[in-house]
């Protein structure tokens, strides 16, 4: 099943045009991604470290949490899932064992930075990156692990150096994660459109991969098309499902506090709550396995 997802994720990079779409922190998510079309789901660490733990994505989150999330998410879909591995949680043996956990939980991408550990939130104060040298041997430790998995997970190499460093250091880094292996390239936080077109021209044969931070980061949000444009193929929206979720939420505390309910244009019936999360599915399987229809079937 791995195999497959990862072969439709290839299947997309390799087609025409560009891939956009948001990033799923839990099952239930994940399941409505999939359910309005979308033909892959990212993952987003930010997400998953305030869902599951109520805090920020500073490097508080274990790698056991986030492959338990991770396993909830692949098992609750049929679409390819891209992982946010992020740094990997250690050295390049430590990349490996991330990636080839992933890759047991059904992941068909993951994306990989070169932060110091702790790591810090992509479009946040206090980034540092690990030297060079040792970026590149945790993506060829990342290529190293799909190999002796028999795997064909797409690796997405992200640097954050462009904030850390420089845009320069940010380019150097990209040619060589590409030079190692990399499928797709992913420089975090650029500053400006001309700063995307330039990394876009940066190897163009090898497919680029943008964030577009809803409410306020670093990079400027544009189109889809004007994304395929400047020459990305791959557009993660990381905080959408996470933030209005939290704006819904409160507007429900507000209502539930007056003594009200949330509106009906807010509030799904439970007919439809019902559906979404599965109990019509549940129902017509269960009736496969029902004493009565056993005995009339036999």
């Amino acid at each position: 099943m791995q195999k497959q997802r990862a072969q439709a994720l290839r299947r997309i990079l390799e087609s025409p045009g560009v891939f956009h779409g948001p990033a799923c922190y839990n099952a239930l998510s994940a399941k409505l991604v999939e359910k309005a079309g979308f033909k892959c789901c990212f993952t987003s660490g930010f997400s998953i470290s305030a869902a599951r733990l109520g805090l920020p994505d500073v490097g508080l989150i274990s790698y056991g949490e986030m492959l338990d999330q991770g396993n909830n998410i692949t098992q609750a879909v049929s679409i390819p899932v891209i992982a946010d591995g992020d740094n990997g949680y250690g050295n390049a043996m430590n990349v490996k064992r991330t990636v080839k956990g992933l890759i047991q939980a059904g992941f068909a991408g993951v994306f990989l930075e070169d932060q110091v550990l702790p790591k810090a939130c992509g479009h946040t104060r206090g980034r540092k990156v690990i030297p060079r040298e040792e970026a590149v041997m945790h993506i060829k430790a990342a290529l190293d692990a799909r190999e002796e998995s028999g795997s064909d997970i797409v690796i997405i190499a992200r640097t954050d150096a462009r904030q850390a460093i420089s845009l320069e250091e940010a380019f150097w880094r990209s040619r060589a994660f590409a030079e190692a292996g990399a499928d797709v390239l992913f420089i975090d936080a650029l500053g400006s459109v001309e700063e995307m077109k330039a990394f876009c021209e940066v190897l163009p044969h090898v497919p680029k991969m943008v964030n577009m931070l809803e409410g306020g980061g670093k990079t400027p949000i544009l189109s889809p098309t004007e994304l395929e444009e400047i020459g990305f193929k791959l557009v993660c929206y990381p905080l959408s499902l996470m933030a209005v979720s939290i704006r819904a939420m409160e507007d429900a505390l507000v209502a539930i506090k007056g003594g009200q309910v949330p509106p009906p244009g807010q509030l799904p019936t439970f007919e439809k709550i019902k559906d979404t999360v599965g109990f019509n599915d549940y129902y017509k399987e269960e009736e496969r396995y029902s004493v009565g229809s056993a005995a009339m079937s036999s």
